[in-house]
């Protein structure tokens, strides 16, 4: 059985510690552009923020919810991907989401969903779900 020597069992331990913690430091992510994006939807202008995607997705799963769930129905495409493409109207405190969706598989839409979310995402109310409205 070999014994290790002070040396050896100090250059290791150097070695630990330099892995440990001589590691490049992270770094905080900054950026000179900003998070939101002013843009025109139907004649409003509506700045994309994170709070809006996260309104957008709770929006499609209440309707994912009162439609029988996923197995049975998908909000339009416009309801995922980028928050810019999200057809809703800028209500003061709320963004209101009108939009349509189907059942898995159909390119036909069934069904019209309006949906009311707070813009702190505190309340999310279904304001009409049914037959498409012309």
């Amino acid at each position: 059985m070999k014994i290790p020597t002070i040396a050896t069992a100090i250059t290791s331990a150097v070695a630990l510690s330099f892995l440990t913690f001589g590691s490049i430091p992270a770094q905080a992510r900054t950026s000179s552009t900003s998070c939101v994006t002013p843009q025109t939807v139907n004649g409003n202008t509506i700045a994309f923020t994170p709070a809006l995607t996260r309104a957008r997705n709770l929006a499609r799963q209440a309707a994912e919810k009162i439609n029988g769930g996923l197995n049975h129905y998908r909000a339009a495409a416009s309801m995922y991907g980028s928050s810019s493409e999200a057809p809703c109207i800028d209500g003061g405190n709320s963004w209101i989401f009108t939009f349509t969706g189907s059942q898995p598989g159909s390119t036909i839409p069934s069904v019209e969903s309006v949906v009311t979310v707070a813009k702190d995402g505190s309340k999310v109310t279904v304001n009409y779900n049914g037959s498409i409205r012309s």
